[in-house]
């Protein structure tokens, strides 16, 4: 497929798709969740205006974050008039998922840290649980894993 001329004011599914490196379906999928839009020309084919690249790159990469679609659509529909993220936008928005970022990296980490010795679900079934949980303390707060995530388990010092 030929280069996408810069100063071309809208783009068809196909050349957004290669110059956002997202494939057809992708776009279409976010299309339909309301993360970005798209005219209609006479022949029903879809038009994208050229700064929806950067909201698809801003979507992408709020997913390599591993921020849900329903909260990074949330964050969008806080921009006026539906416009294109800035890079000031982009920092508000960021600053508000930082603590959740913050607190998944503390999980990741004790995941990694414990991984060898308890999954930290507390049912006693490997050997090593009955130390780390004797009676199954930790199934008295409830299903789930407990010493692992940090919204049960307050995190170790030293």
């Amino acid at each position: 497929m030929a280069q996408v001329p810069w100063n071309t004011k809208e783009l068809t599914v196909g050349q957004l798709a290669q110059r956002s490196g997202v494939a057809v379906s992708t776009l279409h999928f976010y299309e339909s969740k309301g993360l970005i839009s798209s005219r209609r020309t006479a022949g029903n084919q879809r038009r994208y205006s050229r700064d929806t690249l950067r909201r698809v790159a801003f979507v992408r990469l709020a997913q390599r974050l591993g921020i849900p679609l329903k909260t990074i659509k949330e964050a969008l529909s806080t921009l006026p008039d539906g416009r294109t993220p800035t890079r000031e936008d982009w920092a508000k928005l960021s600053a508000r998922w930082r603590a959740e970022l913050d607190d998944r990296i503390e999980q990741l980490q004790r995941l990694r840290d414990d991984l060898t010795d308890c999954i930290g679900c507390g049912c006693l079934s490997l050997d090593r649980c009955a130390l780390a949980n004797a009676y199954d303390r930790l199934g008295e707060q409830g299903p789930g894993a407990r010493r692992i995530d940090t919204r049960y388990a307050p995190p170790r010092c030293c």
